[in-house]
């Protein structure tokens, strides 16, 4: 072992999980190299400066100029936009992303949403807290149709899921010419025929990135061509949903509901209408809640520790940047 084997896990914790699991994690996996979890920022500062792969969840740019030997920032999120993607390319190293971490757990709350609404769950729940025996009509969610916006990881991970419900799916990405899991896909910049697929949709589920393309991507059009009983679920990004037209939908009775577990603005203020109404499920951007967090990460990072020994630093799992690359 070698100072040039060393590993940094940045002290900066996953959905309240603390960063020291993700240490102990990578430890179990990678023997041969000093895992080190810094404390405090000084102790950082100084055991950087001859890291070779650093992981976390943020890294500033100031934090970059210090780690001369670093050849991977294994990111902790799925997300990269708030990375200095630029400056990590410059100085040549390599930046990989958390896709796929999150896809279960993410899908296993989409689905539970999806059966909560079909079946009028919520309303049970409201009459078991009043202690209220009176029956109510539940619906059925076997043959309705279901649109996935976005075949990334968590996208793949609902239609997955969804295999064994008798629906009908559409899945609608950026470049529908790479097809997908679900039994058709359209075009999400091909407005009519996106607004098509959400016209014959019970359910729409948005799991996309948040991009140029995809900010505000469902607004009043897309709003208004879903049937008034449809439902609205986003575990994608907040700003990808247009809030304005989202609450006018909702007051205004041309959605059955919505499932929200991101807005914009995030966090929702507490005077924020959408609290306000009863066919709106929110959760505070906690769909990647998992125990299997760093577990996940931690074979992530273990598999593009082992290409990187093998001379493969461009071509790692999950990879955003490639060192010397556009």
């Amino acid at each position: 072992m070698t100072e040039s084997d060393r590993i940094v896990v940045l002290n900066q914790p996953a959905h309240g999980v603390p960063a020291s699991e993700y240490a102990a994690e990578l430890r179990s996996r990678l023997p041969s190299y000093h895992v080190k979890l810094p404390r405090t920022e000084g102790e950082t500062r100084e055991t950087i400066g001859t890291a070779r792969v650093v992981t976390g969840m943020h890294m500033d740019e100031e934090l970059l100029a210090r780690a001369d030997d670093l050849a991977l920032f294994a990111g902790g999120s799925a997300g990269v936009g708030h990375l200095p993607l630029d400056a990590f390319r410059e100085r040549g190293v390599a930046v990989t992303n958390a896709s796929g971490v999150h896809g279960p757990n993410i899908a296993e709350q989409v689905i539970g949403w999806l059966l909560g609404f079909a079946r009028r769950l919520d309303e049970g729940w409201r009459r078991e807290r009043e202690h209220t025996w009176q029956h109510f009509r539940g619906g059925e969610f076997q043959g309705s149709t279901v649109t996935v916006v976005g075949m990334g990881a968590i996208g793949e991970a609902v239609v997955e899921r969804l295999a064994g419900f008798s629906v009908e799916t559409i899945g609608a990405r950026y470049s529908p010419e790479k097809g997908g899991p679900t039994d058709e896909v359209v075009g999400f910049t091909d407005r009519e025929a996106f607004q098509g697929a959400l016209s014959r949709s019970e359910y729409v589920v948005v799991a996309a990135p948040l991009t140029d393309e995809t900010r505000g991507l469902v607004g009043d059009g897309e709003l208004s061509a879903m049937p008034t009983e449809a439902v609205l679920v986003n575990v994608g990004r907040g700003p990808i949903v247009d809030t304005e037209a989202l609450v006018d939908a909702i007051r205004g009775n041309k959605l059955g509901g919505a499932a929200l577990d991101v807005t914009d603005p995030e966090p929702l203020p507490a005077d924020h209408p959408l609290w306000e109404f009863d066919n709106v499920r929110i959760t505070p951007h906690n769909a990647g809640s998992t125990p299997k967090y760093w577990e996940r990460l931690a074979d992530i990072l273990t598999e593009n520790v082992e290409r990187i020994d093998d001379g493969q630093s461009d071509d790692l799992r999950n990879q955003v940047v490639v060192p010397g690359g556009e």
